[in-house]
């Protein structure tokens, strides 16, 4: 400048007149210094680091005769929390809400070396350690015996199967692992499919490891097992089945239901293994017919009981255990699906009786039997004298009459129950002509899935509750059509009943039973705990319905009285 001033002073006063000194300026700079770090708040001193041991999730209360272990942790507390780092924010733009992920910091790690989880140190630990073995928390796993454990662990194997409850509780311990491998454990085995999903197909290393799987327990856990049922496969069936029978030399029964691809390689590996097998059940699975028919041929006299699905090529399994197969049978089931609709069976009773004399047990569910003669037939047959259960019990019409029931039992002394649900054109007067004189069960409702109506009028139901008064124990006469005269009369008979058995279970829905008769029943049988009345046209309103256990049928007989 021309006046000799510094350059940057002419620039830093811009007025002269209303500037203030320098020496006021620094003045109010110092002040202002003060007051700052008059009202600054004094940092906080950093506390040493505590180590700590973990929170227990439990406490141990002793009481008069048992430890109480109380959980600490509810429904609000988790073991495991999200990172808060991780988490995602919210962002507030003109009243919208908009989630954007949390910013990552990128740490740049050498190469080589990998990020590390946290380790709890050991030196943490000694602390909780050593305050569980100075209570005692640990000591009773050690010192339970295995003997207590097999026990408990037998009665949920009776309730809910041992598999998968016992391979779950294997990985518990050491000692638990120890009782759930006792070989009295695992008598009873069912294997459901529980590898797959619905609608989803098999990937190669899942049916290996399935292998896998079924092998290890065959060789290590199922060597005492004498029943074992597989449900719901639909691959390897085979493979199960022959591991099973090389591995369970004590097999007596097999049972494979809703089960697909069963091959003759199967049923071979039964015939050379499974010298104590004395049982199959095949219902509701698809099965190679002729293998099962081979099978019966070479090693059915060592079977007693059958039981599978009637199908369009089952037939054959009928025929050759008439054909005399299987000697020692003593039961015999015949199923079918309930949506099959109407189904018959052509069947020879005669031949049936020839080549199982020793049956004991005879059920045709929801299946016709159509009768059948052969051609080398002789005309002679020694009936079913052990018979003991018949079951012929249907959803659709059925058309067995009396002449056809006679047929099946006229020499059968010992049977204790008849189920003859659904046929219509049985007779009372049929019934009371049977050689059984000590019939406990009588089932003979009519139970139809379609729209069938039965209107003919039934007559001499009195004659069966004179007949078995003594030994009825239940009876079961739903939407059966006598009339009012023969219901009075059949309640009295059972009413005046002195037999050692009393009856239990009584169904007389849909039928014309009165209110006195039904309070002379009542009134006599004590031991009554079951009791339908639905649909009773002929009693009062609010009485028509279902009664269980004693308690309410006392109050029903109140009502009546």
């Amino acid at each position: 400048m021309e006046d000799g001033t510094p350059a940057g002073l002419s620039v830093g006063i811009a007025d002269a007149d209303n500037a203030p000194s320098s020496s006021s300026a620094a003045a109010s700079t110092r002040k202002r210094t003060s007051d700052v770090l008059r009202n600054a708040k004094p940092k906080k001193k950093k506390k040493a680091k505590v180590s700590r041991p973990p929170r227990l999730g439990y406490t141990v209360e002793q009481g008069e005769d048992m430890l109480l272990i109380i959980s600490n942790t509810n429904q609000y507390d988790n073991i495991w929390r999200p990172n808060a780092k991780g988490r995602k924010k919210k962002k507030i733009l003109k009243g919208k809400v908009k989630v954007t992920p949390a910013k990552k910091k990128n740490k740049v790690l050498p190469k080589g070396k990998a990020t590390k989880k946290p380790l709890i140190k050991k030196s943490e630990l000694e602390p909780t350690l050593q305050h569980h073995q100075e209570e005692g928390f640990d000591s009773w796993g050690q010192s339970l015996p295995v003997e207590v454990l097999v026990n408990i662990f037998k009665m949920v194997v009776h309730q809910d199967g041992a598999v998968p409850f016992l391979c779950r509780v294997a990985k518990v311990c050491h000692l638990w692992n120890a009782a759930a491998a006792s070989p009295a454990l695992w008598r009873r085995v069912s294997v459901g499919y529980c590898w797959l999903e619905p609608g989803k197909t098999q990937l190669p290393k899942t049916e290996l490891k399935i292998r896998n799987t079924v092998s290890w327990l065959a060789q290590n856990r199922f060597s005492q097992v004498r029943d074992f049922s597989l449900n719901h496969w639909k691959k390897n069936v085979d493979h199960v089945v022959e591991v099973v029978s090389q591995s369970c030399p004590h097999l007596r029964s097999l049972k494979l239901s809703y089960c697909t691809g069963v091959t003759e390689k199967a049923f071979q590996s039964l015939s050379g293994s499974c010298r104590s097998l004395d049982s199959i059940n095949v219902q509701y699975s698809e099965i190679q017919v002729e293998g099962l028919v081979n099978f019966l041929e070479s090693y059915g006299s060592q079977l007693r009981q059958i039981l599978f699905t009637h199908g369009p090529r089952n037939d054959r399994l009928l025929t050759a255990i008439s054909r005399g197969c299987c000697p020692e049978l003593q039961l015999l089931e015949i199923n079918t699906k309930l949506d099959s609709g109407y189904c018959q069976l052509p069947i020879c009773i005669q031949a049936l009786q020839n080549g199982c004399p020793k049956l004991q047990t005879f059920r045709m569910l929801n299946v016709i039997p159509m009768p059948k003669m052969t051609r080398n037939w002789s005309g002679s047959t020694s009936g079913f004298p052990l018979l003991e259960e018949l079951c012929m019990a249907t959803t659709a019409v059925s058309f067995m009459t009396d002449q056809d029931l006679t047929k099946i039992v006229y020499d059968s002394p010992k049977l204790r129950v008849l189920d003859l649900r659904g046929c219509s054109r049985i007779t009372a007067a049929g019934l009371s002509s049977l050689p059984c004189e000590e019939l406990e069960c009588l089932y003979w409702g009519l139970y139809f899935s379609s729209n069938v109506t039965v209107s003919l009028s039934k007559k001499g139901i009195h004659l069966l509750t004179q007949k078995w008064s003594g030994t009825l124990q239940e009876l079961d006469l739903a939407n059966q059509l006598f009339s009012e005269g023969d219901m009075e009369i059949a309640m009295g008979h059972l009413a005046q009943r002195t037999g050692e058995k009393p009856l239990r279970s009584l169904n007389l829905s849909g039928t014309k039973v009165t209110t006195p008769a039904l309070r002379l029943v009542i009134g006599q049988s004590t031991a009554l705990n079951y009791l339908n009345l639905s649909s009773c046209r002929y009693l009062p309103r609010g009485l028509k319905k279902l009664y269980r256990g004693q308690e309410e049928i006392h109050q029903l007989l109140d009502k009546l009285e």
